[in-house]
């Protein structure tokens, strides 16, 4: 049995679901960073957590690891890169932290894979933009219709 120091329900929103997002892209930052051991000790992975900033599903939380110090070099060379991918959206090309990274709005693509253990799904970032340049939470800009009888090209309009 535990004391739980008179928590009262009704003071506490109700966690929301802990289904994957859909895929696709969203503003993300990393909010927090944090160097972990491997299961088998032979190594360690960064593991960041980043939070979505906009649109339907602000606040959901998601993680990438990063098998930055592994025997694998093929491990390490694809964390290398994602790392490198992370910097150039985030627009911190040198770190010498992780949390360097953190706060800094970014745009990642996110899949869904499927999950080994329960046949279910589960997020995995595919890819990060810098914000900038990326067309996440924007809708496509609409062309406005040529004039009537005007059947040149928009170039040369």
């Amino acid at each position: 049995m535990a004391d739980l120091n008179g928590f009262n329900a009704h003071d506490v929103e109700p966690t929301a679901s802990f289904e994957p997002v859909p895929a696709g892209k969203y503003v993300a930052a990393i909010t927090e960073s944090e160097m972990k051991a491997t299961k088998n000790g032979n190594g360690s992975f960064l593991e960041l957590q980043l939070s979505i900033l906009e649109g339907e599903h602000t606040g959901r939380v998601l993680w990438a690891r990063l098998n930055l110090n592994n025997p694998n070099e093929t491990a390490v060379k694809i964390a290398k890169g994602e790392l490198s991918r992370i910097c150039r959206a985030v627009g911190v090309m040198t770190p010498h932290d992780s949390s360097e990274l953190h706060g800094i709005p970014m745009v990642v693509t996110v899949a869904l894979k499927k999950r080994n253990d329960t046949g279910g799904y589960a997020n995995e970032i595919k890819g990060y933009e810098a914000r900038a340049s990326a067309t996440a939470s924007r809708p496509p800009q609409r062309q406005a219709p040529a004039p009537a009888g005007n059947n040149s090209p928009p170039w040369k309009r």
